[in-house]
């Protein structure tokens, strides 16, 4: 049986798990800094950077206790080595690389976005290539067509903000808790979706892009007015997020090859509102829908671990060289098109 050790340390949560080729999860642990960066209302990356080098070591110690293996009888550590905050990736590459080295064990360098590309593999078994992949997290928005491990034409992205940057600045916006995304959706369950007016970015647009730069303006602009509640303008900006979402699917659903699956995965994948539009959408396509249980949405290394199993298993497979760098930008389609306004977003 196949066994993968998974490190990520891309942002602000320190994990590391081990996963078997059958998609079990041995074990796993997962230390938020949630507290460290509350203060912020954002993640700073010197802080995370430390968390992770302060944390890393005695949690991978840690998981192989917890499934009394050795890490001699890994097949592969697989670690996240961009995108993401620099010296927090540099963390978990450079330990990834020192337990490789020492054990003789084989290095597998992860793209984090392939992690979440990958992920509702690991939780539905059953998922097959080919799928319609529309990622959503804190860094990212984009939707893409997934034809294999490491196969992935981007149709759209973000020419400015990804969604969950917006959700977690209207958190800021409107004096939630860090992080931002959850503390919106509870506070939008008791609002008015339709209260406050608010603009769809893109909405219509020949273009498949997203834009939420001017959703999150328009969020301030509303709170500061002093004429709404703070639920009914979180219920209405996530109402209008879900309607950005649906919109632009539908334009790169005309550009895209018909595939049988609509799959979400990433950060905002958690939201039980933004799941259920999701779902609808594909119920009406007559499409299958798969999102990874919430869990396996936000960062975490067993999806690394499941990207280096599904890497493992090609036949091309090399492992990673040991002088392999850290980076903070990764795209998934390094063929595709420049988009006008998305600069390193892309």
């Amino acid at each position: 049986m196949t066994l993968v050790l998974g490190i990520e340390s891309s942002c602000d949560e320190t994990a590391a798990a081990l996963v078997d080729g059958e998609g079990r999860i041995v074990a796993q642990r997962i230390a938020s800094q949630d507290e460290a960066h509350a203060p912020y209302g954002g993640v700073v990356p010197e802080i995370a950077a430390r968390a992770h080098a302060e944390r890393l070591a005695p949690m991978i110690a840690s998981v192989l206790a917890d499934a009394d293996t050795a890490l001699t009888e890994c097949d592969a550590i697989a670690a996240t080595a961009g995108p993401g905050l620099i010296g927090g990736v540099m963390v978990g590459l450079v330990s990834a690389k020192a337990l490789a080295m020492a054990s003789d064990v084989p290095l597998i360098a992860i793209n984090h976005l392939e992690g979440h590309a990958l992920s509702p593999r690991l939780a539905d078994r059953a998922l097959e290539f080919p799928y319609a992949l529309l990622l959503v997290s804190g860094g990212h928005c984009q939707i893409l067509r997934v034809d294999g491990v490491g196969r992935y034409r981007r149709l759209a992205t973000t020419i400015d903000d990804a969604l969950g940057e917006a959700f977690d600045k209207t958190a800021k916006i409107l004096g939630l808790s860090f992080p931002g995304g959850p503390a919106v959706e509870r506070l939008a369950k008791g609002g008015d979706a339709q209260a406050v007016p608010l603009p769809r970015p893109m909405l219509k647009s020949r273009e498949p892009h997203f834009s939420f730069a001017g959703l999150k303006s328009a969020v301030l602009r509303a709170h500061n007015s002093g004429q709404y509640e703070a639920a009914d303008i979180a219920a209405s900006f996530q109402r209008a997020a879900i309607d950005c979402l649906l919109d632009r699917l539908r334009v790169s659903f005309e550009r895209m090859d018909a595939v049988p699956t609509l799959v979400v995965a990433g950060g905002v994948a958690a939201n039980a509102a933004v799941r259920s539009a999701l779902e609808g959408f594909a119920a009406e396509r007559g499409m299958g829908f798969t999102a990874p249980p919430p869990a396996l949405c936000t960062d975490n290394a067993a999806m690394i671990a499941w990207a280096g199993i599904e890497r493992l298993a090609l036949p091309d497979f090399t492992p990673s060289p040991l002088d392999l760098l850290a980076r903070p930008r990764w795209p998934l389609d390094p063929e595709a098109e420049a988009v006008r306004g998305a600069g390193v977003k892309a």
